[in-house]
């Protein structure tokens, strides 16, 4: 953290760590990914518009996937929003104990693509992401995304100044 004359620097604003639970069903999907992004707005998160897309794909993908296939364990989801100076983790968590893996590209299917996407994605962002098994059985898929707040417009130029007639 920067500091001005000795005093250490507070941190941004929009640092901070939000959860919420959601029943595992399909309209929990739109919910969470409403609920993101009206965090970082409220928030006031600096970053591109690109990311924000990025990681809301991010969310659906991961709270679809908790509802397609851990829903029978775990009949609700959470999802945590984590940010930091410099990064953003979404995750998500069910009582489900089956660890995904992302599925190899299959153009004759029309599913199953959810964690290579969020792979993608993360990856394009300069991320990770990973799985995790809980303490009670369950698992976190997860990703994190460093945060690269909007270019600034550049300043005007400055008026040239004439120079002085001799």
């Amino acid at each position: 953290m920067e500091s001005r004359g000795g005093v250490p620097a507070r941190p941004p604003a929009y640092e901070g760590v939000w959860r919420f639970t959601a029943p595992a069903v399909d309209v929990s999907v739109p919910q969470a990914r409403h609920a993101v992004r009206d965090l970082l707005k409220r928030q006031g998160v600096p970053l591109q518009d690109d990311a924000v897309q990025g990681l809301l794909l991010i969310v659906s993908e991961l709270v679809t996937n908790a509802v397609r296939h851990a829903a029978l364990l775990s009949p609700e989801v959470a999802v945590e929003v984590a940010i930091g100076p410099e990064w953003i983790r979404v995750s998500v968590e069910d009582n489900h104990p089956y660890r995904p893996k992302a599925l190899e590209t299959d153009a004759g299917r029309t599913g199953g693509r959810g964690l290579l996407l969020v792979r993608e994605i993360t990856r394009e962002a300069g991320g990770v992401c990973d799985v995790e098994h809980t303490a009670t059985g369950g698992k976190i898929i997860w990703a994190a995304l460093p945060l690269r707040p909007a270019p600034s417009p550049a300043p005007p130029a400055p008026p040239a100044i004439p120079s002085p007639s001799a």
